[in-house]
């Protein structure tokens, strides 16, 4: 299955996460509330519409996530274009269980290979048993461990880019 990554993509992304979102509030599972989901909640100074992505497979929306190259939230040291940075992976239910995690990661490695780009990184809740299972079966390592006061904790994961 060929994958290809369409970046801009800021209307199509959002639908598809608020599409995935919906479906997993559904099942019970802790996901984004709706209102995080729209562009005046997603564009910051490190998230801008180019940054917006979907993943097609035959022509057909597959995933959305967007690709960052700077993440000033959880990562504030490292400098811009040392990593990307995914977030908000959402695969539409239709190509779940078709490995779209690991296609999504090989697409990333290979536009960081063009631009010399190291390492791919994201975050997720510590707790997100199924999530991180993905994310280490797929290659990451968990490198840092956030604390919250408030209990929660986030893992930051990176993948080294060979």
């Amino acid at each position: 299955m060929k994958l290809e990554i369409q970046t801009n993509k800021m209307p199509e992304a959002i639908s598809v996460m608020r599409e995935v979102a919906l479906w997993g509030r559904r099942k019970g599972y802790r996901v984004w509330p709706e209102e995080w989901l729209t562009p005046e909640e997603l564009l910051t100074e490190d998230v801008l519409p180019e940054n917006f992505c979907i993943g097609t497979v035959e022509g057909e929306t597959a995933c959305a996530f967007l690709l960052q190259w700077k993440d000033s939230e959880y990562w504030p040291d490292a400098p811009a274009f040392e990593a990307a940075y995914l977030h908000k992976l959402c695969v539409r239910r239709a190509f779940a269980g078709m490995g779209m995690t690991r296609l999504v990661v090989d697409a990333v490695r290979a536009k960081c290979r063009e631009r010399e780009i190291r390492y791919i990184r994201l975050d997720t809740a510590l707790d997100e048993q199924a999530v991180r299972k993905i994310y280490l079966k797929t290659g990451f390592k968990i490198v840092d461990i956030i604390d919250y006061p408030n209990g929660r904790s986030m893992a930051l994961y990176e993948l080294e880019v060979i």
